[in-house]
């Protein structure tokens, strides 16, 4: 207990670095369980993924809504990072840009179930579709620029036009087995390509 007229001792950088360090690991256990099984899954099977006890779980997250909420934020802010480390580590922005959409489709189909989830919590929704366009249209755009700079693609290509072209495509998936978005995506990110111009 602190001396009387004395602040409280800070937690160590340290042990406020372990915190962090435990909650990526509950949240990216519950994103690999929420892609096989869905936002509803059981909280048991994301404390086993884990390692830990889903005391451990509501601890750091209170409700099902909170979790959610955490996961998609945790996963937009590592699809945000990708994106100038893609950049950084590749010759061809193009090659770049394509790589970012990849990890973007696997972020848009890992969310079946979510808007029926949040459906109940319209402010809570818009401020998850708020967070996300402003962490990833600008690396979107980023990618673009840089590509379109080495004259890869073409130079009137929108990230948000993009972006929202290949939610479009990865909306719909459902059941059906005989659909591929990433290969529909495939051809539209090929289609970004500039053409040489004929002499």
């Amino acid at each position: 207990m602190p001396v009387d007229g004395e602040p409280p001792v800070p937690s160590s950088p340290r042990k406020r670095a372990d915190a962090r360090r435990n909650e990526r690991v509950l949240l990216d256990a519950a994103a690999e369980v929420f892609v096989t099984s869905g936002v509803e899954a059981p909280v048991r099977d994301i404390a086993t993924k884990a390692g830990v006890g889903m005391g451990t779980i509501y601890r750091h997250f209170p409700t099902r809504a909170d979790l959610i909420i955490a996961v998609y934020r945790h996963q937009v802010d590592a699809c945000a990072e990708a994106g100038p480390a893609l950049l950084a580590n590749n010759e061809s922005p193009y090659d770049a840009l394509s790589q970012w959409i990849d990890l973007f489709v696997d972020f848009l189909v890992t969310k079946h179930g979510l808007a029926g989830v949040m459906r109940s919590d319209h402010a809570g929704f818009e401020a998850l579709h708020a967070y996300f366009l402003d962490r990833l249209v600008p690396v979107c755009a980023q990618l673009l620029k840089a590509a379109a700079r080495t004259d890869e693609v073409r130079a009137d290509v929108d990230a948000l036009e993009l972006m929202r072209g290949v939610g479009n495509l990865c909306v719909s998936i459902g059941d059906d087995s005989h659909y591929d978005p990433r290969r529909m995506v495939g051809l539209l990110i090929a289609g970004l390509r500039q053409q040489p111009q004929s002499s």
